[in-house]
């Protein structure tokens, strides 16, 4: 049913998802949609985490399967410019992503949820590998964790949006989301 979700989704656009047609494209009675996803916030959220977790496997693949034995920048680099789509899997993950996080500036209970996703992303995942490479002194002491992390995540999400509309070349993208990594790691003595 979630599969279904996100294919009518990426054919129609998420305000398309109703139980009525979550239904039909998992051929199965709308009672049972509503029976496992007693609301469209349920049904939604399911597909997010669904997206979430196939992103979460994408980027474990591209570093090499182990995120804590990877280098903090390269696991930086592949995080962020997951966010940004690149082929069709990643665009109708990210327009869907786009269009749940949208749905948060009207429904408290999606917002609150992204709001602790976000907590975890910012503060405890790229904020953790920043800390890291400060640390071993690649990154320098006077840069904040948390807040380089916040504004590198604002930078993918908003070009992935650009990129969705067409305003912005994935690859231009990706380019500026790895300069903007690049930025917190200057020479060796500039750092001190």
């Amino acid at each position: 049913m979630v599969d279904a979700v996100l294919a009518v989704a990426a054919a129609r656009g998420v305000p398309a998802v109703s139980q009525a047609s979550v239904a039909a494209a998992a051929q199965v009675s709308p009672g049972r949609v509503q029976h496992y996803f007693p609301t469209m916030t349920d049904l939604l959220g399911a597909a997010f985490d669904q997206i979430n977790t196939a992103s979460s496997a994408r980027i474990r693949a591209a570093v090499g399967g182990d995120l804590d034995a990877a280098p903090p920048r390269r696991v930086l680099e592949v995080v962020l410019t997951e966010l940004i789509p690149h082929d069709e899997p990643s665009r109708a993950h990210l327009q869907f992503r786009q269009s749940f996080t949208a749905l948060a500036l009207h429904h408290e209970d999606i917002a609150t949820r992204l709001r602790s996703q976000y907590h975890q992303l910012h503060h405890r995942d790229l904020a953790a590998l920043i800390l890291r490479d400060q640390q071993s002194g690649l990154i320098p002491s006077t840069t904040a964790p948390k807040t380089a992390a916040t504004s590198l995540a604002a930078l993918a999400e908003g070009l992935a949006y650009y990129v969705l509309i067409g305003a912005v070349a994935a690859a231009d993208a990706s380019a500026q989301v790895l300069d903007a990594v690049a930025q917190l790691y200057p020479s060796r003595s500039d750092i001190h």
